[in-house]
């Protein structure tokens, strides 16, 4: 029986080492600037377009309002992200460094969670046959976004969408 609990100890002991292994420990203090891991799925409900590879992996730097429990905080957010600001501990990655370097903010979200993007130029022109019908469409660089995120939309979608913007 000795022997059996004795076995059965250090294989508690062998898994602990194991997942522990896997484990970081971190906390921050309020006040401390952090960056925020957007998940995929709420990467796609901000509307952002392009590679869900090539994407920024982290957003911010913001700060940290106040600890709730002992792996939530509470981010100071701007007010157009529209998501809620508690986050977990896992999702969240200390600022090190000065602030000098910007990297990409939280996109603005309409009140349907859309992102708000406006028409910035036309990087291109191209017309293609739809319905044996002629469409012209326009390779359009979005406010907010890199040139390389840039999407091919019909001139018509775009004039009757944005009707203040003239390529």
């Amino acid at each position: 029986m000795l022997r059996l609990k004795d076995n059965l100890l250090r294989a508690q002991n062998r898994i602990k080492k194991f997942a522990d292994r896997l484990r970081s420990e971190r906390s921050f203090q309020e006040g401390d600037m952090v960056y925020l891991k957007m998940q995929p799925y709420r990467q796609n409900a901000f509307g952002l377009r392009g590679s869900l590879k090539l994407r920024a992996k982290f957003y911010g730097p913001f700060r940290i309002l106040k600890r709730i429990g002992k792996v939530a905080y509470h981010l100071q957010l701007p007010e157009e992200a529209g998501i809620h600001p508690v986050f977990h501990i896992s999702q969240l990655k200390k600022h090190v460094g000065n602030l000098a370097v910007p990297l990409p903010n939280l996109p603005l979200v309409d009140e349907d969670g859309n992102i708000k993007t406006e028409p910035v130029a036309v990087l291109a022109r191209r017309v293609v046959p739809r319905r044996n019908e002629p469409v012209t469409q326009w390779l359009v660089h979005w406010e907010n976004l890199t040139p390389e995120d840039a999407t091919w939309e019909d001139s018509a979608f775009i004039q009757a969408t944005f009707p203040h913007f003239r390529p």
